[in-house]
């Protein structure tokens, strides 16, 4: 008797070389950021568009799972296949074309946003989101989770600037929804509807997306002050002055304490004798930790100019000390005590719970204060640090995974933070999407009508329920895994 096809022969006759089955393909292609890995049974890696179609069809057929991924840059799981299944990787589509008249870029799903950055400046264009993994993070990715970054508050996150999304619904049927115009008003708005649902409730394999003029000038400086209280007043000072920096990132004492002691031991600029690390003749951190704000200005030189000026005069009366790069190579130097203290802080703990949570102005100053009372209460290290201009504060719980204790203590601290944060009219995330470490918390955040109607959608739009299953609706423990020890390209 012959021996039933399976759905994966018949997808490999369908699509033959394109479906990798290898233990390397399939263990690559199984976990995100996150590191929490779940082999899936085949990696699909399509050439055209109806590759896409085929893949999809079969899997309604035989209530498959999909999960679909670009670089895999997610840090909440949303990218890992969590129920096995097939995944159908885009990352290699990674096209990207710039109309200079017009001001909009068309771009493939694994182009990086670092890439459709490069390609607008070159005719005079910028593209805004500027989230910290934009080197390796593809645009379909950031469409998915609806990215933001460290110039969300003045520039805005991703959605605002998707003009048109194609793709396919869950059956396999192409779609459009919007167009690469500046006004549509044709029917229920679909678009915004797929960005931020994080793969679950269709595949995009292209995008319209508006574009800016490159700003002319910028200033960027770093402000040092005594505590994070300090630091958050400046913050409210600056927008109560009515100024709209393009970033106004914030790291807290814990961040700026294990960040200097890692660019110590690694050598990185000159250590005075009284600790003081100096990274250029202008640049130094204390040997004391404190409290930093980096905050940029850009637009026409003469605003720039003014806008400065405003924001010394609203900064003097609280800083120890204020630093301005005066150079691009000065401003990466400040850029990168940003961008290093999210592996520092791996000194306080081999192991990490990251809350990507939004609080209200108004609000941000009671959520440092909380960290703190976390940190006391639990016995780890909180160190915190994000986009203080839009509340969305990256808030971590740094634990022994070896240590029974500690990991009891890191959940239950993250349980009360999030409690906190949506007490305090807040978001369990900002930018970071639910995946499988936020699913547990979705009740917090909402109601049962609200959730019953995104199932009532997910159902509609994917009514087999093969699109990222698993994710959202499902409380998943992430305390309870333990993530796979693998090395990153963005892990330095």
């Amino acid at each position: 008797m012959a021996k039933p096809i399976t759905p994966l022969v018949r997808l490999q006759k369908a699509l033959g070389s394109l479906v990798q089955t290898t233990e390397p393909e399939c263990f690559a292609a199984s976990f995100d950021n996150a590191r929490l890995s779940f082999m899936p049974e085949a990696v699909v890696k399509p050439a055209v568009e109806a590759d896409i179609a085929t893949v999809l069809k079969l899997a309604n057929t035989y209530k498959m799972p999909v999960t679909v991924r670009g670089a895999g840059t997610s840090t909440t799981g949303s990218a890992s296949p969590v129920k096995g299944g097939w995944v159908i990787d885009l990352s290699g589509w990674n096209k990207v074309h710039i109309d200079a008249a017009a001001g909009v870029a068309y771009v493939q799903p694994g182009v990086t946003i670092a890439s459709i950055q490069a390609e607008a400046e070159k005719e005079g264009w910028a593209y805004p989101p500027d989230p910290s993994s934009h080197k390796w993070a593809t645009i379909g990715g950031a469409i998915a989770c609806n990215a933001g970054g460290m110039r969300g508050a003045k520039y805005g996150v991703t959605r605002d600037y998707v003009l048109a999304l194609e793709g396919f619904l869950a059956t396999g049927e192409y779609v459009r929804w919007g167009a690469d115009l500046r006004k549509f008003a044709a029917g229920f708005n679909l678009r915004d509807l797929w960005i931020g649902s994080e793969g679950m409730l269709g595949i995009i394999t292209g995008a319209a997306l508006k574009l800016l003029p490159k700003p002319a000038a910028r200033r960027t400086l770093l402000a040092q002050f005594a505590n994070e209280d300090k630091a958050i007043t400046a913050v409210q000072r600056i927008f109560q002055a009515r100024l709209v920096p393009s970033i106004l990132e914030f790291l807290d004492r814990q961040s700026i304490e294990c960040t200097v002691r890692l660019l110590k031991d690694k050598g990185e600029g000159t250590v005075a004798k009284d600790g003081t690390l100096r990274l250029s003749k202008r640049l130094s951190l204390p040997a004391k930790p404190v409290a930093v704000l980096l905050i940029e200005v850009d637009g026409h030189p003469a605003q720039v100019k003014d806008d400065y000026a405003l924001l010394q005069e609203t900064l003097k009366p609280l800083t120890l000390a204020v630093s301005e790069a005066t150079t691009p190579e000065e401003a990466e130097l400040l850029w990168s005590i940003r961008r290093r203290c999210s592996k520092a802080m791996f000194q306080m703990g081999d192991s990490k719970l990251n809350e990507d949570v939004v609080v209200p102005l108004r609000s941000q100053k009671e959520l440092l204060k909380y960290t703190l009372q976390l940190k006391r209460e639990t016995g780890l290290a909180t160190p915190t640090f994000g986009h203080a201009a839009d509340g969305n504060f990256h808030v971590h719980l740094m634990f022994q995974r070896s240590d029974p204790g500690q990991c009891a203590a890191a959940e239950r601290g993250v349980q009360a933070l999030m409690e906190k944060v949506v007490a305090l009219g807040g978001a369990i995330t900002g930018e970071h999407g639910i995946g499988l470490a936020k699913s547990v918390f979705l009740h917090l955040q909402h109601g049962p009508a609200e959730i019953a109607a995104m199932q009532a959608v997910k159902k509609a739009l994917d009514p087999n329920g093969i699109l990222n299953p698993g994710k959202l609706f499902e409380p998943f423990r992430v305390w309870e895994h333990t993530p796979v020890k693998v090395h990153l390209p963005w892990d330095h």
